[in-house]
């Protein structure tokens, strides 16, 4: 017992040092993720055509906010789609904006989640969960967009 105890110890210290992710290593995954976050943000963001086009998208828009919010649209009108805000740590709400330009329009989803930040837009305790949460909604809204188009 007296062998097999520090035997043991020093294996979990080794375990442990594998696993673990530098500061720097931790600092990188979070300017990566960044850089992703970014990028959804630019794929959730489309021009439509002209006033039937557009009217389709916001219609497919409110419903992809409805679906993929973990609180209720609150608020829905001709330019802004809105959700509750979130009340609970990890829990992401989605709005979606329309700015007309001439005969059609930009439309954009955007994404905010409880505690995904700290002070001074530092990691928050929610961060990871957050993040896959966003960029896979932002990453497949145009996808779902264009779908429910071509079924119209």
């Amino acid at each position: 017992m007296k062998q097999t105890l520090p035997v043991m110890l020093a294996l979990l210290a080794l375990a442990g040092c594998g696993t673990s992710q530098t500061a720097a290593e931790r600092e990188n995954q979070f300017s990566r993720n960044e850089t992703s976050l970014e990028a959804a943000q630019r794929h959730a963001t489309l021009q439509c055509q002209d006033a039937q086009q557009c009217d389709a998208v916001w219609k497919l828009a409110q419903t992809y906010v409805q679906q993929h919010s973990d609180t209720p649209i609150i608020h829905a009108d001709a330019v802004a789609i809105d959700t509750d805000l979130p009340t609970r740590d990890g829990r992401v709400s989605f709005s979606a904006t329309r700015v007309n330009k001439g005969n059609g329009a930009t439309i954009a989803l955007f994404a905010q989640c409880r505690d995904m930040y700290g002070t001074e837009k530092a990691r928050g305790s929610s961060y990871d969960e957050c993040y896959e949460k966003i960029t896979s909604a932002q990453d497949k809204f145009l996808d779902f967009v264009r779908q429910g188009l071509q079924r119209n």
